[in-house]
């Protein structure tokens, strides 16, 4: 279009929308086309179908006052006001002529303006309505330029989007907020839950709720102003509602239909306990912040249309939660007083207590708003697993390296290959958009010169390295199915001087113990370690002891940092990493194959360093103790404390090769937190028995009251590894 397109009447294009067009949906297009085929050809009018692939829509705004810029502008926009007009007189001589050329005045035009005079007016006129939209138009999807198979939307919306103009937006009303962070800390809450590939999130600012056209351009409006709402703005909440619009209030005091607000100071930013009803047969049960605000019914008679989600669990059972309808077109809303929207990690000046209740329901948290939305009619959960990517070879040892190349050489086959049935190596010089990826061939860049990630800083990873074997040669790649799998064709073969560690920044098929899934988020510190270990060693009688090694390498990477020895990173038996005794944030998976006298043996280790959500992660931990201790610690980096990890990993495993057991369990029992802690024997209706410790095989010792100590072995499946032990023998 040139940036040439006006339209008659001073109307002007708001905004173009590329779409992505299926057979399935031009199939329906032609339908509707063919109903106002004969009334278009009536009126002169060339109208065509479109093609498989883009077309356009063109969303114009009719009223003038949305062009011009607000009262009290900048005056260059004022300064175009009579360029506009010229222009509009323009058009309407076109179209003027236009009717008595056709001899019918009825139906509208667009006009490309390739005439002289709008030439002239060209440049003035496109950039008056850019300014104009730049200063009125709230943030909306101007710029919206997907397909809706890019984003994951169902064909079956085609019509609510594309012939109706309404895109699936999700607006975000807080009130003045001028700085955005109340905003941006609920849009960030938001996205967690709704399918990112399938919604976009804007602000919707306060003097633009009466206007500008937003009504209906948005799927869901989110109501969390914190300030009393306007009797004006909250009728205009309600006509967004009559034309089938979905409401969220998160601690607003917007309401109607019967419901009344309550003030309860005594309950303001209190941590309560709230019960919400996922299923009429299954409640939730979780810690929140309260607002402070409950809802009540006008009268006691109980309103047929009024659904209470959650209440307090208390004496009074408070509803916090209710869902209401509105309207005869599907408009509802869910309103909310508990704070689901705050982030636990920016509650400045909470107790210790209440930042551990509220992080231990932290997913519970995220399920209630995910079943929230859900009910709203929204799809929550990716629809989308992220693109893999190449795998790149980096060392911090420019020697190893060298010896490792020309190990490849001798070793890849004439098309570069490493075999394995589980995942295949294709070594090639370089990255170019031909290269397949695949789960079972993935494709390991050699020169990497020119090799960045904005996150893994291989000159960090350099200077935390402090190892003479492992962890030498990096497979670093920032989205595999899994890291386990990488080395598996390698690991056999490579020479024991080289040591292997594959790196990732996220995991589409991460495992855990006893086949569980594995969530790796971005901002968690994800590797699989190779390392060798002699049958005849002491660490090779003791193979178990290998897990409890590397949870204790992680826990010791942070806290043998000057001024990091307090932050309260502990071990769990037997293979996890946790905060206190109350969250695990990592855990560690092994798998050994002995060939000959050797173990060879893989370590996939995952940890939370910089993703508060779902649970909690180290710079939390980081945080709270800067808050509670006024120190400044700097948060700290998954490169640095994967190398740092491997780094104490490699001397711990020299400590027991030359003292065995008792050289590193003094450190272990330091930190480790079952001390002075009972557990339930076989099952949860079973023996209570005290933890002692563990014996010389990294078996966890029991004693129950007046009988001998025995030692019990995990079952492989449970969720909490202690809840439920097995007895293999009795010492």
């Amino acid at each position: 279009m040139e940036d040439r397109l006006q339209m008659d009447n001073g109307m002007v294009p708001h905004k173009i929308v590329s779409i992505h067009l299926q057979k399935s949906e031009l199939e329906e297009l032609e339908q509707l086309a063919q109903s106002t085929e004969k009334e278009a050809k009536a009126n002169n009018v060339q109208l065509g179908v479109p093609t498989q692939g883009s077309t356009f829509e063109i969303v114009a705004n009719p009223e003038e006052e949305a062009i011009d810029c607000a009262e009290g502008g900048d005056q260059e926009v004022q300064g175009q006001k009579c360029k506009l007009k010229k222009a509009d007189e323009h058009h309407e001589q076109l179209e003027h002529l236009s009717e008595k050329e056709t001899g019918s005045g009825e139906h509208h035009h667009l006009h490309l303006s390739s005439c002289h005079e709008c030439l002239e007016l060209e440049s003035s006129t496109i950039e008056s309505v850019k300014f104009a939209s730049a200063e009125n138009i709230p943030d909306l999807p101007d710029d919206y330029s997907g397909n809706f198979e890019d984003v994951g939307y169902l064909a079956g919306h085609l019509k609510r989007v594309n012939l109706t103009g309404k895109p699936p937006n999700i607006l975000i009303y807080v009130g003045s907020d001028p700085g955005k962070v109340k905003f941006e800390e609920v849009k960030s809450v938001i996205m967690e839950c709704v399918d990112i590939n399938a919604y976009t999130v804007y602000q919707l600012l306060e003097e633009h709720v009466l206007s500008v056209p937003w009504v209906d351009n948005a799927l869901l409006l989110v109501i969390a102003a914190s300030e009393p709402i306007s009797d004006s703005v909250s009728k205009q909440f309600l006509v967004f509602m009559t034309k089938g619009g979905k409401v969220l209030g998160l601690s607003s005091s917007f309401s109607f239909g019967g419901i009344q607000i309550k003030n309860k100071d005594e309950l303001t930013d209190t941590v309560q306990a709230l019960m919400f009803s996922k299923t009429k047969d299954y409640e939730i049960k979780l810690n929140v912040l309260a607002s402070g605000k409950v809802f009540k019914r006008e009268t006691e008679e109980k309103l047929s249309s009024v659904k209470p989600l959650g209440y307090l669990d208390s004496t009074d059972k408070d509803m916090m939660v209710v869902q209401l309808p509105y309207g005869n077109s599907g408009g509802e809303a869910i309103l909310c007083q508990a704070r689901l929207e705050v982030d636990v990690k920016r509650l400045a000046k909470r107790s210790q207590d209440d930042f551990n209740f509220l992080k231990m329901s932290n997913i519970t948290r995220y399920e209630v708003l995910s079943e929230i939305l859900k009910l709203l009619g929204l799809s929550c959960g990716l629809s989308e697993v992220p693109s893999l990517t190449p795998l790149y070879l980096l060392s911090s040892d420019l020697e190893v390296h060298n010896i490792f190349l020309e190990w490849l050489g001798r070793n890849v086959n004439a098309e570069g290959l490493i075999d394995s049935s589980k995942v295949s190596l294709k070594f090639v010089s370089s990255c170019n958009a031909e290269l397949e990826i695949v789960p079972s061939l993935v494709p390991v860049v050699t020169e990497v010169e020119a090799f960045s990630s904005e996150y893994f800083s291989l000159e960090i990873y350099k200077q935390n390295l402090q190892t003479q074997n492992l962890g030498k040669v990096v497979l670093f790649t920032e989205v595999t199915s899994t890291t386990m799998n990488l080395l598996d064709g390698l690991m056999l073969k490579v020479p024991q001087e080289i040591g292997l560690i594959a790196i990732a920044v996220q995991q589409t098929q991460g495992k855990g113990r006893g086949g569980n899934t594995w969530l790796s988020p971005v901002g968690a510190a994800l590797s699989t370690l190779h390392i060798t270990i002699p049958l005849s060693s002491e660490l090779g009688r003791r193979i178990p002891f290998i897990q409890h090694l590397v949870s204790l390498a992680v826990v010791e990477s942070v806290r043998s940092i000057p001024g990091y020895q307090d932050i309260d990173l502990r071990v769990k038996w037997p293979n996890d990493i946790y905060y206190s005794d109350l969250m695990k944030l990592g855990g560690v998976l092994i798998n050994s194959t002995l060939t000959g006298t050797t173990f060879h043996v893989l370590i996939g280790c995952g940890f939370n360093v910089n993703n508060s959500n779902p649970t909690i992660c180290i710079n939390d931990l980081i945080m709270e103790h800067n808050k509670t201790k006024n120190t400044q610690l700097k948060p700290l980096s998954a490169d640095c404390l994967i190398a740092r990890s491997v780094t104490v990993l490699e001397k711990l495993i020299n400590t027991f090769q030359e003292k065995g057991p008792n050289g590193v369990l003094p450190l272990y029992y330091k930190y480790w937190v079952h001390s002075g802690k009972q557990v339930h024997l076989k099952n949860d209706g079973g023996p209570l028995a005290w933890i002692v410790g563990i014996d010389d095989s990294g078996f966890l010792q029991v004693q129950e009251e007046g009988k001998d100590v025995v030692t019990v072995h995990p079952d492989g499946n449970s969720f909490d590894m202690l809840r439920n032990l097995i007895i293999p023998k009795q010492q």
